[in-house]
């Protein structure tokens, strides 16, 4: 088996420094090197380094395919970085890596909190919403930010849903001679952070947050009274006993919401509900959602099939009959179109 032609290297703020003697050596003999301008500026590779393309294509690694080359990514290349994209495109005989200690593990390693216990985010690529279903009382989490600026918003966004009392540390260039580590509050937090490599350690102090079982309540979501009812979505949920990678189809935001990857699709043709479910996903509840438009009349031209998780569904009279055994006294289903609904 011949030697493999890429090798992606973790590097740290430590630069050549931190570099295992496998990863210098890959680094001398690579005819072209990729990676982020800092990246290149750490490893000095002078004229053989190419800054990576933004946004970042795996393409312009692939043309170099059979020859010596590079790709340096921040800390483990496989935890939020550039690794993974890379190694599915390829065979297993045509890379290796050499991670270094990850942004995550350097921060947990200063402030002294078990790893596994942690959870790990990376908000340099996603919204803040992307917290929410993490945010309980004493929930330790350690995020990437995107830039310095994010930090003061991250403050602000925190504070305004009640979770001003909580600290927070900024972790700025960890691992390298400029590190830089500060504590505060989050609703008194003022201070100008002057890196942009920084990551945010929290230890959330402040409202219940909300729960990771099926059946929000109502009021969680954004809606004009045309919503499922809690009683109805998590009864249906539990019906349907969805696993992970399977389809749910009813009540997507609470199915979503119990996997960390989560993601939730759906059609609205009507340009106000497909508003509103764009606020829902960007204000109140940390999901991805995708749109399938077109008009009514190509959509009936195309074949039309039942999807699987309705073969699975409960029948509307199975649920009335469990609901009308369920409700508090002088409540009831109604039918409508054939549906029931809680009066």
């Amino acid at each position: 088996m011949s030697d493999p032609w890429l090798t992606i290297i973790g590097i740290g703020e430590d630069g050549l420094a931190g570099l295992s003697e496998a990863s210098r050596k890959a680094l001398n003999e690579a005819e072209t090197v990729f990676g982020g301008e800092r990246h290149l500026a750490l490893a000095g590779v002078g004229g053989r380094g190419r800054p990576w393309p933004v946004p970042f294509d795996a393409k312009v690694v692939l043309s170099c395919r059979d020859r010596p080359t590079v790709v340096l990514a921040s800390g483990d290349p496989f935890w939020h970085g550039a690794g993974a994209s890379l190694a599915e495109k390829l065979g297993s005989d045509e890379w290796i890596a050499h991670p270094a200690p990850s942004t995550f593990s350097l921060a947990a390693a200063r402030l002294g909190w078990r790893l596994e216990s942690v959870t790990c985010i990376g908000l340099h690529a996603a919204p803040l919403e992307r917290l929410v279903p993490h945010l309980v009382r004493d929930a330790r989490i350690i995020c990437l930010m995107r830039d310095a600026a994010a930090v003061g918003a991250l403050a602000k966004w925190l504070t305004e849903r009640g979770w001003g009392a909580s600290l927070m540390w900024t972790l700025e260039a960890l691992g390298g001679p400029r590190e830089y580590i500060d504590q505060h509050r989050v609703d008194l937090f003022a201070e100008e952070v002057t890196s942009n490599l920084v990551a945010v350690a929290l230890w959330a102090r402040g409202t219940q947050g909300i729960p990771r079982s099926s059946g929000l309540s109502d009021d969680l979501f954004v809606h004009d009274g045309q919503i499922t009812k809690r009683p109805v979505r998590a009864l249906a949920l539990s019906a349907l006993a969805p696993r992970p990678a399977n389809d749910c189809g009813i009540s997507a935001p609470d199915r979503a919401r119990s996997r960390s990857n989560g993601r939730c699709a759906a059609g609205r043709r009507p340009p106000s509900r497909r508003a509103r479910a764009g606020l829902q996903t960007s204000a109140r509840m940390p999901l991805r959602s995708g749109w399938r438009t077109g008009s009514a009349s190509s959509r009936a031209e195309r074949p039309q099939r039942s999807p699987r998780w309705m073969h699975r569904m409960p029948s509307s009279s199975a649920v009335a009959s469990i609901m009308q055994c369920s409700m508090p006294s002088g409540r009831g289903l109604r039918r409508t179109r054939g549906l029931s609904r809680i009066q």
